[in-house]
């Protein structure tokens, strides 16, 4: 009777486990304040591709033009004064962009990645490593100083960054008159 009446239990423990577990799967994202995720429907363009994504592949167009020229203001943030303008062969790009990823699986068992994790990375010397990064769109790894682009009305390309006391601003065209500019940021 014992033996029946624990077989019995661990049944209904089971079962409660069972359906404790399957009903945490369902998982509703809400705020603190109680507040629940809302999606928005987004329609594609002709292209059948979102703004967004038509911004970001022409940009990647863009940058990577073969001789193309851009122009660089660097701007004080305090005076708004024009501190350097330069024109760019082809792109500005940031110190940390690499040819090889960061992080690769080392010998010593560091980011060690199975057969089905990551991605394999050859070097020059003809190694193989895997690694958890990702080739991004440009052909490098490692990330960007963030920056907003855009285009104007004229077809302008712009691309503006922001860092402490200094403005930067990179366009395919000359900003006409530019000897000082005054940026208005609230």
């Amino acid at each position: 009777m014992k033996k029946k009446w624990f077989i019995v239990s661990a049944l209904i423990i089971m079962s409660f486990v069972f359906m404790m577990a399957s009903s945490c799967t369902k998982t509703e994202i809400i705020s603190a304040s109680g507040v629940e995720k809302v999606t928005a429907d987004v329609e594609v363009q002709a292209s059948g591709m979102t703004i967004e994504q038509e911004n970001v592949k022409r940009r990647i167009e863009m940058d990577n033009m073969p001789g193309s020229i851009k122009h660089l203001y660097i701007i004080s943030a305090y005076s708004g004064q024009v501190i350097v303008y330069s024109t760019v062969k082809g792109k500005v790009t940031s110190s940390n962009k690499r040819l090889t990823p960061y992080t690769v699986a080392a010998m010593d068992g560091q980011y060690v990645y199975s057969d089905h994790e990551g991605f394999i990375v050859t070097f020059p010397d003809g190694s193989q490593k895997r690694t958890g990064e990702v080739l991004q769109d440009d052909g490098t790894y490692g990330s960007s100083i963030p920056y907003l682009f855009w285009w104007d009305v004229q077809d302008r390309y712009h691309q503006h960054y922001v860092s402490g006391g200094q403005i930067i601003h990179v366009s395919d065209k000359p900003i006409p008159g530019v000897k000082s500019v005054i940026i208005n940021i609230e």
